[in-house]
């Protein structure tokens, strides 16, 4: 599996150097076994979903027509359906140590609390995976499912935000309590997130928090247990689709 990372990650938090540009991304590919399936939340009584100020959220109403998402895609490993579309942008490489905003990428997944968020995005109405891997150092574990479906279930590090499937699916697997941001997120990814651009796309974003249109910096929008955010840059804007977790996710 060949893939160009042209992002640069910065391992601030331990004093290494920067990573260049990888021309792939090493795996190791195995059949399917139990160790694969996604680690169900730690909690037996969920946290509450992180909020955001009223003000900073606006009517549907006031955008105009949005268009209807597009077919939801193949359910993957996760349960979670995976988008009809590419990638929005390859995953970063990273070493470990510190990747950024003081979040460490450690040899285990290691967590106080450990629990999951969905992150969809749109480019002109057209729908982009979120990649495999992002925060997931190589050599890469992948299984490969019957149903053609894969998951990367090691790697040489993990990071507290990371993705296993290209589902949209964020983990949040932290030892230290704190909140994290998409900010957060996009940084480990190695890609821009600004009010004008998503990754390597400019132009104007509006973005979505759990179904409300979010009217801040969407570097600024917290990712929690269950949060559902959407991402749409230019027009047409999608509808937010408000998608199950499921599987004790």
């Amino acid at each position: 599996m060949n893939r160009c990372v042209a992002a640069l990650i910065t391992l601030a938090a331990v004093g290494l150097g920067a990573v260049g540009c990888a021309t792939s991304v090493p795996v190791s590919v195995s059949s399917p076994s139990p160790s694969a399936s996604p680690s169900p939340s730690a909690y037996a009584t969920p946290p509450p979903t992180p909020t955001v100020a009223p003000y900073l959220l606006g009517s549907l109403g006031a955008l105009g027509p949005l268009a209807t998402p597009g077919p939801a895609g193949t359910p993957g490993p996760e349960d979670m359906p995976i988008p009809n579309g590419p990638e929005l942008a390859q995953s970063g490489v990273l070493q470990p140590g510190g990747v950024a905003d003081g979040i460490l990428c450690e040899k285990n997944e290691k967590f106080l609390f450990h629990v999951h968020a969905r992150l969809a995005i749109f480019i002109n109405g057209e729908a982009r995976q979120v990649p495999m891997g992002i925060g997931i150092a190589p050599p890469w574990k992948v299984d490969h499912k019957p149903d053609g479906n894969v998951f990367v279930s090691n790697g040489a590090c993990f990071s507290w935000l990371h993705t296993h499937t290209p589902d949209g699916m964020i983990h949040i697997e932290s030892p230290v309590q704190r909140t994290f941001t998409l900010g957060d997120f996009f940084d480990v990814w190695g890609q821009p997130l600004d009010v004008d651009r998503i990754g390597p796309y400019r132009g104007r974003v509006t973005a979505f928090f759990n179904g409300q249109h979010y009217l801040g910096d969407p570097r600024d929008i917290p990712i929690g247990y269950h949060v559902q955010i959407q991402l749409d840059l230019g027009n047409p804007v999608v509808a937010p689709a408000d998608v199950p977790f499921r599987g004790g996710l």
